[in-house]
């Protein structure tokens, strides 16, 4: 038997022998490579982490202690070392487990967490409340060294040295290189300052001083400043020492006994400590440590090569989106790309490589991304920022404040938006158009294809009567359905009559108008003669249209790859209802709620928006109006 097959739980870990950990490590590596190779997923982060995950369940109890994860994307060994073993091949699978931490899979994940800088704060509130209620128990969290560009870390940590609260913050640094030397030096201090030996002696060195008559205080505080400038002369770590930290590190984070070492010692510790550990991403596996972004997130593999299994390489409107950026800075020098960590997933590689002094990756720091394009606006650039719809939600007061309150025409893409797929519940992107349409002065587009992508992009740049948000989701760009359908130039807030009908008006908008036109052709052959429109703005809505159709006809339908609420055919309802138009309202749409990971094209069909589904739901809609009379 392996000793992975041995381990059920935390328990059945504490029973290894510390020898027998480093096997382990090697087990689960093995294992995280197999089932990400089939299923996809975040392989770099979770390969860097292995040892650090062992220790700290080898050490800690539960349920009286507790470990948070900050952005959630490293817990595969976390999951098989909490009772998921058996399940761990349905990972990312639709209705099998999560990627990221999930308070319904496991009592050992206190949150669901997908988006970064969330677990100080988490972990100081459960200190403060274990505090309060007094229960016993380590709270730790667990941060990458990119979530110290989020404000949010920086805010935690200084109320975390304000209340001197009892917690462990380990920051896992995978991308500072540390030379041999100092790293032996800095693993013979921490075993030195972590010990309980020392820090007894530090307490009564420190009694013994302030005793002395007169002169015992002055003499501390030299002491002590002198302690400091030494220790911070040999160890990295002064900012967080000066936020109220006790820092130890930075340590091997693949060293188990050294990492078992001192994690006892600052358990024992009873004030907030950060512990800095350095580790490789995509340790363990060749193509992983030598391309760790490519594996960040990875398709599907092949173990042997490292290359993604893809049947087909089909343009997605991030790589269209990131090709037709380039060619308008090329004519327009004002253009400016910014991206919030994420320059490959947005598309935006290749604008860095041709327009370096253009380009601005400001860390996982959505807000203020959004703030820095309304300075670079203002002095007459014209900035487009490339976020995921779930990560731009993090900047909602930014944008309200910082570019609609000020008219700045800042361009937003807003990409990965509706379903995403695999990442589930904190990357659906299906909020945008509620948080952007409700906001005075902004424009909100969303294309069909590619060539109405490229047209909105232009539009974007020559439009300066404020702020645009162009979304479009995580997919291949669909091919044309009817080449021959004309095309209308963007104008702003006009949409595209498709297809003339006199049964009904089917109202669509971004990835749904395409399985609306099979929709639509599926429809007439069964007899229901209906007009389809391609709505193309959310806001501004082409009102005029809408009262000409609701002319000729009282059945609407909408179609939106959104949440119900707050979308395409909420703003059809509002403005049926303020107008006093009597018109029936079918709203077809993502149902409001948090929606499960999956792939796509299963998570669309499973909520009733594939074109097979949206005829089976216009026909029973059209049958129950009937019947009703």
């Amino acid at each position: 038997m392996s000793l992975l097959e041995r381990i059920n739980s935390p328990e059945d870990l504490k029973r290894l022998s510390v020898k027998e950990l480093p096997g382990l490590a090697s087990e689960i590596r093995n294992e995280i490579i197999r089932v990400v190779a089939k299923n996809g997923g975040h392989l770099a982060s979770n390969l860097g982490i292995v040892e650090l995950t062992i220790c700290l369940h080898y050490l800690l109890r539960f349920p009286e202690d507790t470990i948070l994860w900050d952005v959630g994307h490293q817990v595969y060994t976390h999951k098989l070392l909490t009772g998921r073993k058996e399940r761990f091949a349905t990972l990312r699978q639709l209705d099998g487990l999560s990627g990221f931490p999930d308070f319904r899979e496991s009592p050992y994940d206190p949150f669901i967490v997908g988006h970064s800088g969330t677990a100080i704060s988490q972990a100081l509130g459960i200190a403060i409340a274990s505090e309060l209620k007094r229960r016993k128990g380590k709270v730790v969290a667990v941060i990458g060294d990119g979530s110290l560009t989020t404000g949010m870390v920086f805010e935690a940590m200084n109320n975390v040295g304000q209340y001197k609260k009892d917690l462990v913050v380990i920051l896992n640094d995978n991308e500072m290189a540390i030379s041999k030397s100092a790293s032996v030096i800095s693993n013979y201090l921490n075993r030195v300052l972590s010990s309980s030996a020392y820090n007894k002696i530090k307490e009564n060195l420190s009694s013994l001083i302030k005793s002395i008559p007169k002169i015992g205080e002055k003499v501390l505080t030299l002491a002590e400043k002198l302690d400091e400038s030494v220790k911070n002369f040999l160890i990295p770590g002064m900012f967080f020492e000066q936020l109220g930290f006790r820092y130890f590190g930075p340590l091997d984070g693949h060293n188990i006994p050294l990492l078992l070492e001192t994690l006892r010692n600052v358990f024992n510790l009873s004030e907030p400590t950060l512990v800095h550990i350095i580790t490789k991403k995509g340790k363990g596996y060749e193509f992983a440590e030598r391309f760790p972004e490519k594996f960040h997130s990875a398709l599907p593999f092949d173990i042997q090569s490292g290359e993604f299994i893809q049947k087909k390489k089909e343009k997605s409107y991030t790589q269209l989106f990131g090709e037709t950026l380039v060619e308008l800075a090329h004519e327009d020098k004002r253009i400016v790309a910014i991206t919030a960590a994420m320059k490959l997933g947005t598309g935006l590689s290749r604008f860095k490589e041709v327009f370096p002094d253009r380009f601005f990756d400001v860390g996982i720091a959505e807000q203020h991304a959004v703030t820095f394009a309304s300075g670079l606006c203002k002095q007459g650039l014209k900035p487009f920022v490339a976020i995921y719809s779930t990560f731009l939600q993090r900047a909602y007061d930014q944008i309200i404040h910082d570019i609609c309150l000020q008219e700045l025409p800042v361009v937003f893409i807003v990409s990965n938006a509706g379903i995403v797929g695999e990442d589930g519940f904190t990357h659906q992107g299906i909020f945008d158009f509620a948080y952007l349409g409700q906001m005075p002065n902004m424009i909100v587009l969303a294309p069909r294809d590619g060539e109405e992508l490229k047209a909105m992009l232009r539009f974007a740049v020559n439009e300066d009567r404020g702020p645009v948000a162009i979304r479009y989701p995580k997919s291949p760009l669909p091919f044309p359905l009817v080449q021959e359908m004309s095309r209308r130039e963007i104008e702003l807030g006009k949409a595209e009559v498709l297809r003339e009908g006199k049964d009904a008006v089917i109202l669509s908008i971004g990835s749904m108008v395409y399985p609306s036109i099979e929709a639509t052709e599926r429809l007439a052959k069964e007899g229901l003669d209906c007009t389809l429109v391609n709505m193309r703005f959310l806001k501004p809505l082409d009102t005029f249209l809408l009262k000409n159709l609701s002319s000729r006809t009282n059945r609407f339908i909408s179609i939106e790859e959104h949440s119900i609420e707050g979308g395409l055919g909420t703003k059809i309802a509002e403005f049926f209802a303020d107008e006093g138009i009597k018109a029936g309202l079918k709203r077809i749409a993502l149902p409001c709620r948090f929606i499960e990971h999956g792939r796509r094209e299963q998570i669309l069909t499973r909520y009733g928006l594939t074109s097979e589904e949206i005829v089976k739901e216009i026909g029973r809609w059209i049958s129950r109006r009937q019947s009703a009379g």
